[in-house]
């Protein structure tokens, strides 16, 4: 049986752009851990709606847009 992992805390809905001029995105929820320790986030885009993933390491870097 495998052991259940928590997931770390996640700025659900902060919405955040890749880059200073890239696409807006807003935060989703934590989806699963990666075997490097990082988690995938589900973030979806402001514009279109589209559904990503993304690394958590990566969106807690990024400042929220404006």
């Amino acid at each position: 049986m495998q052991p259940v992992i928590a997931p770390p805390p996640v700025p659900v809905g902060k919405i955040k752009s890749f880059g200073p001029f890239g696409p807006k995105y807003e935060v989703g929820h934590a989806l699963r851990p990666l075997d490097d320790g990082d988690w995938l986030v589900e973030v979806i885009m402001i514009e279109t709606g589209e559904k990503a993933e993304y690394r958590l390491t990566h969106l807690i870097d990024v400042p929220e847009a404006h």
